[in-house]
């Protein structure tokens, strides 16, 4: 009896499990999602048709113009609306920004109707936006998901309609070896469910639908660059995207798009150089709301390479889950190739690869001997690409690997970044960094690049952007060029005959190599002979640069609102004890410097009462996968274990209750 019983037991259990676990695979498809999947927060593909499918698509066009002068942008992007349909529809639309964007004004425009947002607390913007919905107003409602992921709602856009909302934002560009880098996000790469409960944000927007790989893109991308420069420019080029050049003079010139077709599918990326190799220097200010502000950008010390180097130990990190298959996995293993070829015979390292699980290359970090790089090449070049991203877990076990006291030791991060709960990991990365230094690499044509250039900005080190595998070489000789660099240390910011205070960053970080430092702070009490001092030491000994504050230029209307987007990157990143101080702090800054951030949002509503039938449909817009993603990133995560401990018991209880009755009535 107990082998018949045990026997009925697994094909029961493997009866029920099958078709429920059929579905989690890793190249499932489907055409819709229902409401209350739970957990279950991978996003899925959208399968173009049906009566309602020219519904599913009501954004038309995206456009972007962009000012340059130098080291700031100002971004204005319109996105066009329109209903083809036959019915009143309410359209989401999830889209990228950058992680430096302050954003900071949108409008709404229907015909000759033009309404601007106001902004308001996530949760008062909410229900504003949700009663205009159900009065059947026109309405739009910009809001955070992630600081470098947005969701626009617009609601009633009646058939016919034409709906276009502007939104404006700026960000401090930062530069690179002389190369500064102007980026505009293309798409939102899908994220990996599997890690969502860990989030401390909303997650459910990971389920926007995604077109199949290679599918068409209905929504037409065009970006317009105008660029005027206090001083020449050279160096200009998008290694993204082929463009349209017309120069005004040396130092200005206007930029478009060649080629319009499926342009939103990776990041736009521009890079150019001021005055030849030479960095842009000076001191900017401007007063807002009875306060001052300013801008310090200054070139540090050349780097200069030690001549007794110590000991180095290097951890790479690699992801190698389901979204890095393909170009991005292709790339890792390109750059892995060129990272360990360069190091030195004295040098040790060690490999994790990771996706749902991790793997080690060795219990313990080796020497850097050609036999020992072959081995490691060899396992790199058997990584396939498969299941989900579980990063914490595998920075979890860098951290704990023992390490050489006497060594410099660096952590590298390679990945494309796609999970939920990137919040958790910058806490982890902050508490237990210790001595390590963490650099980061983002590989795929639209990473996340929060979490790439967050990781890096917690763990006092730098980010790399590989978005096509030409550039890994480049990357990977510059990433050996700032672990070889010392750094300017014990940086100093003062004050001469003038108060300063509110800078960020609040404590100047050290310098690697050669880039362009910025500060940006208040101050007060000027006298008339002020200056602001930039301090700092090398291995050559101290370096000093002294800046005049009335020779700084004024009049630079971003300052305050960069200034607030400076502190709110800090506030995002790090962790905090008190959650309701650090709630009103973000919303305190998002209202006084009219700010979208985690806790403020923008509406706005036409208070015509447009759509009097009371019917809607929602839709969700599609979204292209990024370029050189597979679909093998759209997949569905597995239950929790506790989950299907909880199901598992459940069956056995029922068939052993069966299994009673049968029994009982046997006896009787």
């Amino acid at each position: 009896m107990i082998p018949n019983l045990q026997r009925q037991l697994i094909l029961g259990v493997t009866f029920i499990l099958i078709p429920l676990l059929g579905g989690f695979g890793s190249n499932s498809t489907r055409a819709d999602t229902t409401e209350n999947e739970g957990h279950n927060l991978s996003p899925y593909f959208f399968i173009e048709g049906g009566d309602s499918g020219t519904e599913k698509i009501p954004l038309k066009e995206n456009l972007a113009d962009v000012e340059l002068n130098g080291y700031i942008a100002r971004v204005e992007l319109t996105q066009v609306y329109r209903n083809a349909g036959n019915e009143p529809i309410n359209a989401t639309y999830i889209f990228p920004g950058s992680t430096r964007a302050a954003v900071n004004g949108m409008t709404m425009t229907i015909g000759d109707r033009k309404i601007t947002a106001k902004i308001k607390e996530k949760e008062e913007a909410k229900q504003v936006f949700n009663a205009a919905k159900k009065a059947g107003k026109s309405a739009s409602l910009l809001s955070q998901k992630r600081p470098n992921v947005f969701s626009m709602d617009v609601a009633n856009i009646m058939p016919g309609d034409e709906i276009i909302v502007e939104i404006t934002y700026t960000e401090i560009l930062s530069a690179e070896d002389g190369i500064y880098e102007f980026v505009l996000p293309g798409v939102v790469g899908p994220r990996y469910g599997g890690d969502a409960n860990f989030s401390s944000q909303e997650t459910l927007w990971v389920e926007n639908p995604y077109l199949a790989e290679g599918g068409y893109d209905p929504v037409l991308y065009d970006i317009d660059i105008h660029i005027a420069s206090p001083l020449p420019l050279s160096g200009l080029e998008s290694p993204t995207h082929s463009l349209t050049m017309n120069w005004e003079d040396k130092s200005s010139v206007r930029l478009g798009l060649k080629d319009k077709k499926d342009a939103g599918n990776r990041d736009f990326i521009l890079h150019y150089r001021l005055q030849g190799d030479k960095i842009l220097t000076g001191l900017s200010r401007f007063e807002f709301k009875n306060e001052n502000y300013f801008l310090l950008v200054s070139e540090p010390p050349k780097k200069i390479i030690p001549d007794d180097m110590p000991a180095r130990e290097y951890f790479f990190v690699i992801d190698v889950s389901g979204s890095m298959h393909g170009f991005p996995l292709d790339t890792t293993k390109a750059l892995m190739v060129k990272l360990l070829r360069d190091l030195k015979p004295s040098d040790r390292f060690n490999i994790l690869f990771f996706s749902g699980g991790s793997r080690l290359l060795s219990p313990t970090p080796l020497t850097a001997t050609e036999g020992n790089i072959a081995l490691a090449e060899s396992m790199m070049n058997n990584q396939l690409g498969g299941g989900g991203t579980e990063l914490y877990s595998a920075l979890q076990k860098a951290f704990a690997m023992q390490d050489d006291e006497n060594s410099s030791r660096n952590i590298v991060v390679v990945t494309d970044g796609y999970i939920s709960a990137e919040d958790r990991v910058f806490q982890l990365i902050d508490s237990e960094l210790y001595r390590n230094n963490l650099f980061s690499f983002g590989i795929g044509s639209s990473v996340n690049r929060h979490l790439i250039e967050g990781i890096a900005k917690v763990g006092k080190a730098e980010a790399f952007i590989i978005t096509n595998p030409k550039e890994a070489r480049l990357h990977a000789d510059r990433f050996r060029s700032y672990i070889s660099a010392p750094a300017l240390t014990n940086i100093q910011v003062k004050g001469n005959g003038v108060e300063l205070y509110d800078m960020e960053p609040s404590r100047v970080p050290d310098m690697l190599a050669q880039r362009p430092l910025m500060i940006i702070g208040k101050y007060k009490n000027a006298e008339a002979d002020a200056s602001i001092t930039l301090s700092g030491v090398t291995g050559m000994g101290e370096q000093q640069w002294v800046f005049p504050l009335n020779k700084a230029e004024a009049g630079d209307s971003t300052l305050p609102q960069l200034w607030a987007r400076k502190k709110l990157e800090r506030l995002y990143l790090l962790p905090a004890d008190d959650k309701d101080a650090l709630r009103n702090e973000i919303v305190e800054l998002g209202l006084n410097y009219s700010l979208l951030t985690r806790h403020t949002s923008f509406v706005a509503v036409d208070e015509v009462v447009r759509n009097k039938t009371g019917n809607t449909k929602d839709v969700k817009q599609p979204l292209p996968l990024p370029k050189g993603v597979s679909n093998k990133a759209i997949g569905r995560p597995m239950p929790e274990p506790e989950w299907l401990t909880t199901f598992v018991l459940i069956v056995l209880l029922r068939l052993l209750a069966q299994r009673r009755r049968k029994i009982n009535v046997s006896v009787a």
